[in-house]
């Protein structure tokens, strides 16, 4: 199903072609039983998305017109269900008191607006009357409770999920070498100074007659990083500039490196304790699976429950 650019601002940032509204404003992209779902239904859905799409694709335009393409086939789908989820509410014999509605209409007038009379001229403004909004509020929590029925209260992760998850993605838990870091660092106030590693001379000379490293970091560390104590905690070699790699991972537990000079910085490094390459472990990552089986299961029932709506109900893609 191909989009092309249709809103004007857009166009023009990109350089796509130009369409006025009148010509899409009542293309039908989608009927949905006997409710037709039109493209300029589709745009204002899609707007919020459009405005970070063009920033991050401005130098980009044909990223930028197949990422947008994406955003308006996504949101046509997601019309698309709410359509099949309200009609399914319809025809399945279910009922939501009015009074519950006017409870819920007067609780968002609360939250959002403070009063009825900054919500009438805030509706005048968008373009909505209050009738538009009170349908709009009820349709949102029609669609919210019917997905809590039939997808959020089926999804079970049991301690079984999560260990077997565990065991056959180990690759995604692994980590490198580690190493528990402070680090000095001393900026050079141009490329031939001196008094800069004079200083780094005189800090090395106080380690190594007892001062701990942690408190000559807070006192002299310039990091932008703003590490406390020169404490950057453990640390993978990928994370470190070459050089500095090469010699911090060189030193054993309780050394301190010697003074590394770089075009713009000079160093001092000291490692506390090592780690060899491992996975995380179970305990540590138990959270993060539960979350990508708790999405995936959650997919997973969606569309298998909106693919049973769509084989009762009358469904047309234009």
């Amino acid at each position: 199903m191909k989009y092309y650019l249709l809103i004007p601002v857009l166009a023009v940032a990109v350089g796509g072609p130009v369409f006025s509204r009148a010509e899409v404003a009542d293309g039908v992209k989608a009927v949905v039983n006997d409710r037709a779902i039109t493209f300029e239904e589709v745009e204002l859905f899609t707007r919020p998305a459009v405005d970070a799409l063009r920033r991050e694709y401005a130098a980009q335009p044909e990223v930028f017109q197949q990422k947008l393409n994406e955003a308006l086939n996504d949101s046509l789908e997601q019309l698309v269900e709410r359509e099949l989820i309200l009609h399914s509410f319809d025809t399945d014999g279910y009922k939501l008191p009015e009074s519950y509605i006017d409870e819920l209409v007067q609780e968002r007038i609360r939250d959002r607006f403070g009063d009825r009379v900054t919500m009438i001229k805030t509706l005048q403004a968008q373009g909505m009357t209050f009738e538009q909004f009170r349908k709009q509020i009820r349709e949102q929590f029609i669609v919210a409770q019917l997905r809590l029925q039939n997808v959020q209260r089926e999804i079970i992760i049991s301690p079984f999920k999560v260990e077997n998850y565990y065991n056959t993605h180990l690759n995604d838990f692994q980590l490198e070498d580690q190493i528990k870091l402070r680090m000095i660092v001393l900026n050079k106030t141009a490329a031939a100074d001196t008094n800069t590693l004079s200083l780094a001379r005189e800090i090395q000379g106080k380690i190594k007659g007892g001062a701990p490293f942690a408190e000559m970091a807070s006192i002299y560390s310039q990091s932008s990083q703003q590490h406390p104590g020169g404490d950057w905690g453990w640390v993978e070699r990928s994370v470190l500039r070459k050089e500095l790699a090469t010699a911090a991972f060189a030193l054993n537990p309780g050394q301190t490196s010697d003074i590394i000079e770089t075009p713009d910085a000079i160093y001092l490094l000291s490692v506390e304790d090592k780690k060899n390459a491992h996975a995380k472990p179970l305990a540590e990552v138990r959270g993060e699976i539960e979350k990508t089986l708790h999405s995936q299961q959650q997919a997973r029932l969606q569309k298998q429950w909106i693919d049973g709506l769509k084989k009762k109900t009358f469904v047309r893609y234009f």
